[in-house]
Order: structure tokens, then sequence, then C-alpha cells
């Protein structure tokens, strides 16, 4: 088992990297939660990684933090979910958003993520939910994860396109969020992080 590579980024893509270590060039599948937070990297580069082994073939995925790498084992230990499908999963939602919604069982917010089902996002939250609560996780108050969730992510999405760095707009929302409360929409998120 490869627990990480450090070297040199020799290519990025949204789906790989191509990381140089020792005159070897290492293709490693990656999210793209990780390929944003590649962007400030410089030269050398550290991810920690999963080795998918297959009767055809051997992949090497690669995680920017050890937290993505072990929700993406979790998810593949549920019966249905392979390694692509964990990929794009943690490619829709970040780690937080993701295990949070798994935790208030909010079943739409896990189906809407492309190739998920009713029945799969009822088996994920079926299997991960009592492990995520044992890790400290909780649902929030009054159950609005899912709303408060998607409403962040939009936010950041659009604040990102008008060319706010992605951890300056992270911030802001998370200002305005305890400001005004979760009630807030997207629209009152985008206006007052643009007046800051």
């Amino acid at each position: 088992m490869i627990a990480y590579i450090r070297g040199r980024l020799a290519e990025k893509e949204p789906t790989y990297v191509v990381i140089e270590t020792a005159g070897i060039g290492y293709n490693i599948r990656i999210s793209l939660n990780t390929y944003d937070r590649l962007k400030d990297q410089k030269e050398e580069v550290r991810l920690a990684t999963y080795l998918q082994v297959k009767e055809d073939s051997h992949t090497l995925f690669g995680f920017f933090d050890i937290s993505e790498k072990k929700l993406f084992t979790q998810l593949i230990s549920v019966n249905g979910v392979g390694a692509n499908t964990a990929m794009v999963m943690l490619s829709s939602m970040e780690v937080k958003a993701l295990k949070e919604a798994i935790v208030a069982e909010d079943v739409k917010t896990v189906q809407k993520i492309k190739g998920i089902g009713a029945k799969t996002a009822q088996r994920i939250i079926l299997e991960l939910k009592d492990k995520f609560i044992k890790e400290g996780l909780e649902a929030p108050a009054g159950g609005t994860t899912a709303k408060g969730s998607q409403v962040q992510e939009e936010a950041l999405m659009a604040l990102t396109t008008l060319g706010i760095p992605k951890a300056t707009a992270e911030k802001s929302i998370a200002t305005i969020i305890k400001k005004h409360g979760s009630d807030v929409t997207v629209e009152d998120i985008i206006k007052l992080a643009l007046k800051n």
C-alpha cells in the first residue's frame, strides 16, 4: 500500500495529476476538491494515496488531505459504490457537507450527485451515518443541513466564478451565515460578500 507520494507536480488536470518523484511520474486520479486545493501549490506537493488493484489495472487515487482519503475508503466500503462513484461524490461536495448530509439522513442531497440513485443514497446513509456520529459529527439543529449546505455551495460557486479566491469566499460565507443566520439566501450571501 502506498500511503502518500511527495514530489514535483509535473502535470495537473481536473481529474488527475502526474507527480514526479525519483525520476518516476505517477499518474494519480484526483477529485475536483483536491484539484482546487492544489492551485496554490508550487513545485513540490504531497498527496495521501489509495492504490486500487484490479485484475486488469492498478489505479492510484490521490487526496489533498487525510479526511478526504478516509471518506473515500468509507464510501467504497458501501456495497454498490465503486471508486469512480466515490470520486464523483468527493468532486460534487466538500467532505464536511457530504458527511453532514449523510448524518442528517438527507437522501435528496446525496441523490443529487450524478450516478447516485435513491437506493444507493439510502444504503450510503444507512451504512455510514453511525460511523460519522461515532467520529463526533452531529446533525445540525433544526435539520437545515441540506438546504444550508446547498445554499453555501451555490454561493461559493458563484463567488469563485466572479474571481474571488475559494478560501476568501468560504470565510466570507461562514461569517455572513454566522451573522445573519442559516435562512439567508444565495443572492444575499453574494451581495454581502461583494460588499466586504
